[in-house]
């Protein structure tokens, strides 16, 4: 209760995601705005987010992508923002189709929100925060960009992949502990280093010790079928589980499900090490399983009914299968 109210009476406020992008993007945003409050929050719950804000003078959206079924909704909150206040949406996720970009919309897919975030304050900011830019791209697998690689010039590499390792690595196995991810915020904002923060190493310590079980677990039950690899109920983290089922299934894609009783559905991570746009095919299929779902092309996610899972997992393997003949053809 004390954090709603905290957050509601901000005049400068973050949105942003509960990732190691989202997290670096906050604090990267916090630094350029010091009074700013940082929440954490999602696609499906940012709609409901911004009914609740009154009276704000800044307002930063980081690292969210656009629920494509509440895309109108959304931009018409949005613009009437804009009209009120300083608005900034910084993303890097696949739009919608419908979607409009406007003047306060800050839109890049080849980079992470971190860097667009960095880009988009750097006259507010100290040089020296590239560095959590940099973290934030590492964590999402985006540090191939023309930005990021110049500006890991100026740092020794190895440091920077430790530290944003030790990072990545906490705050996935501390998972959706958002009190520890807001604690984060603070030193990263003042560019201290992720080894420095209490109880980070350890974390990754330990996180690394149980992604070796999570390695071991996929290693001895992946299932395979024509196109991808899938791993159900490994009771772990699925992102790290659906890596490690495309390595061990010997297929460019990796699926990784897991059962959420309240939801009386499944949670998949989808990733991929081939050509394939897996976004595109995940929004065509899942909702015809009266699912949902979407993310980057090369890695994504979704939520599937309970009784829906193994006919949605062999239809995108179908859709899969053709996208891949589709791609070799175009290729030759």
């Amino acid at each position: 209760m004390r954090e709603l109210q905290n957050w509601l009476k901000a005049k400068t406020l973050v949105l942003t995601h509960g990732d190691s992008d989202g997290i670096c993007s906050g604090a990267i945003a916090k630094t350029a705005y010091p009074e700013a409050y940082v929440y954490f929050t999602s696609p499906v719950s940012l709609l409901n987010k911004l009914r609740l804000i009154e009276g704000v003078k800044n307002l930063i959206i980081c690292d969210i992508a656009i629920d494509e079924r509440n895309c109108s909704e959304l931009q018409t909150i949005l613009s009437k923002f804009a009209k009120k206040c300083n608005l900034y949406y910084i993303d890097h996720h696949p739009l919608p189709e419908s979607c409009i970009k406007e003047s306060w919309f800050y839109h890049e897919p080849e980079a992470c929100s971190s860097e667009l975030t960095y880009r988009l304050f750097e006259k507010r900011l100290n040089r020296d925060m590239r560095r959590v830019a940099i973290y934030g791209a590492i964590g999402d697998f985006c540090d191939n960009t023309k930005h990021v690689k110049s500006w890991i010039k100026d740092w020794d590499k190895r440091n920077l992949y430790f530290q944003a390792g030790t990072l990545t690595q906490a705050i996935l196995y501390k998972g959706k502990e958002y009190e520890f991810k807001r604690s984060l915020i603070e030193p990263l904002s003042k560019d201290i280093i992720p080894s420095s923060v209490p109880e980070l190493l350890e974390l990754a310590r330990e996180a690394a010790i149980n992604e070796e079980k999570i390695r071991l677990f996929v290693k001895e039950n992946v299932r395979t079928l024509r196109n991808c690899a899938y791993i159900v109920n490994s009771n772990n983290s699925i992102s790290k589980a659906a890596i490690y089922a495309a390595s061990y299934g010997r297929r460019d894609v990796g699926i990784a499900a897991e059962y959420r009783e309240k939801k009386e559905a499944y949670d998949l991570s989808i990733r991929s090490r081939g050509e394939v746009d897996v976004n595109r095919i995940l929004r065509s299929v899942a909702p015809k399983f009266g699912g949902s779902g979407g993310g980057h092309p090369l890695a994504a996610g979704a939520r599937i009914p309970e009784n829906s899972l193994y006919i949605f997992l062999r239809a995108f393997d179908k859709e899969l299968g053709e996208a891949n003949e589709a791609e070799d053809n175009g290729n030759k």
